[in-house]
């Protein structure tokens, strides 16, 4: 009897070693095959560079820089509606000016463009690549749109300003903001625009606005073109233009009392025009008046609250970036849900 149960007792312990390998055995194989979900998912993703295109590529691209493909004409160049070769994608094409390329030589146009073309975001137009040669210097950009916030607000000859309501205004000017906090905030090194106005918001086909030409002011530092109204007096200070964070928010503010009045910046007279309107509260003179004043007025008043903060003669004074963009959030969710 006794020698019965010691055999009992010996097999009941051969079940539980054998239990306890074969237990073992199948976590081992759950572990292994669940570790290389968790390390992939954990792995940073990989930083985009732009790519360097042979200028030959770009001319056939262009047609020989052809006239007829011209979508736009900046201080910084001539932007062109191209399709590449290799992938017959579509692709904005911006040939710097000849004499800012002279001008500067030593940019270190290469590693600029490398670090800009790294910025990705549903409100930026981002660089896709570059090309250069002796006396060429040539931006890739993805191809959005060939029409501006300028456009649709002060050239549009068809009405499209209607377009443009007061809710489809404060969706732009939240997406902007958007655009312009990830470069100052959400890149590393943080990016500072330098050249901030309605002709570098485009408009996609979903009139989504998108910040292009972000990042290049250091190619035109002397130019003062096509920055009259945009920048605040400080930007001048030594002659040479200095781009700040502070300064791309001047500009975001000169843009907004765009969106609300629908006229030109006139070389730094909107501002000084729209200023008293606001601190008065004489909003009926200061709206667009190609658009039906809106049934509730919080909304706008915040904005033009905003707007006012932003061009404010101090840098010290004004709100930052990050500010403006969830102030404009809220409103966006408030005004469009």
């Amino acid at each position: 009897m006794k020698s019965s149960q010691e055999v009992a007792y010996y097999f009941i312990l051969s079940l539980l070693a054998a239990s306890v390998v074969i237990l073992g055995l199948v976590l081992t194989i759950f572990c292994r095959k669940i570790k290389p979900i968790e390390s992939e998912e954990s792995l940073p993703a990989a930083k985009i560079s732009a790519q360097g295109y042979p200028l030959t590529d770009i001319d056939d691209a262009t047609e020989g820089f052809n006239h007829r493909r011209i979508i736009g004409t900046g201080r910084l160049g001539t932007v062109y509606a191209a399709v590449l070769p290799s992938d017959q994608k579509p692709v904005a094409v911006k040939r710097i000016h000849p004499s800012l390329v002279l001008s500067n030589a030593g940019f270190g146009f290469t590693s600029i463009l490398k670090t800009l073309s790294s910025a990705r975001h549903p409100n930026i137009v981002p660089i896709l690549g570059f090309s250069q040669a002796p006396g060429e210097r040539i931006i890739v950009m993805e191809f959005v749109s060939t029409v501006s916030l300028d456009y649709y607000l002060h050239e549009n000859s068809d009405g499209a300003s209607s377009l443009l309501d007061w809710s489809r205004r404060l969706s732009i000017a939240a997406g902007a903001a958007r655009g312009l906090e990830y470069l100052h905030e959400g890149m590393a090194p943080n990016i500072v625009h330098g050249c901030f106005k309605a002709s570098n918001v485009l408009l996609d086909d979903k009139l989504c606005a998108r910040v292009s030409d972000y990042g290049l002011s250091s190619l035109a530092p002397y130019e003062k073109r096509g920055l009259a109204g945009y920048v605040d007096d400080e930007h001048w200070r030594n002659g040479r233009g200095e781009a700040c964070k502070e300064g791309d928010v001047y500009g975001f503010g000169v843009v907004l009392l765009e969106l609300l009045s629908g006229r030109r910046v006139e070389e730094g007279l909107l501002v000084r025009w729209a200023l008293p309107l606001i601190k008065q509260m004489r909003f009926s003179e200061l709206l667009d008046l190609r658009l039906v004043m809106p049934s509730d007025m919080r909304p706008i008043i915040r904005l033009a609250k905003v707007a006012s903060a932003c061009v404010s003669n101090s840098r010290k004074s004004r709100p930052s970036i990050v500010q403006v963009a969830t102030i404009l959030n809220n409103l966006e969710i408030e005004v469009c849900a």
